[in-house]
């Protein structure tokens, strides 16, 4: 019986991957007042754990951000990005 809670439990470690899913949002990023801020900006998000892949946008004051959301979550990015310096919020 022991044996097989182990199993199980394995399983569910292993597995807990197959869950996790690439999520893709944009943040708006308004204090971006220079060509310069979306380098800040990208840095920022790229040190976040999980961010896969950025494209900040000083034309539209914009950053879309791919995450793993089993990694990090959308907190996090706003975070970082107030961290910078650029206060961010969800786009709707």
């Amino acid at each position: 019986m022991k044996k097989l809670a182990a199993m199980i439990a394995l399983s569910a470690v292993f597995s807990a991957p197959a869950w996790a899913a690439s999520q893709t949002i944009t943040l708006s990023v308004s204090g971006m007042t220079c060509a310069a801020c979306p380098i800040t900006v990208k840095k920022a998000l790229s040190k976040v754990e999980g961010v896969q892949a950025t494209e900040v946008s000083y034309e539209k004051k914009e950053a879309m951000v791919t995450y793993d959301d089993a990694k990090t979550n959308v907190e996090a990015l706003t975070k970082a990005t107030e961290g910078a310096g650029y206060p961010s919020e969800l786009k709707k």
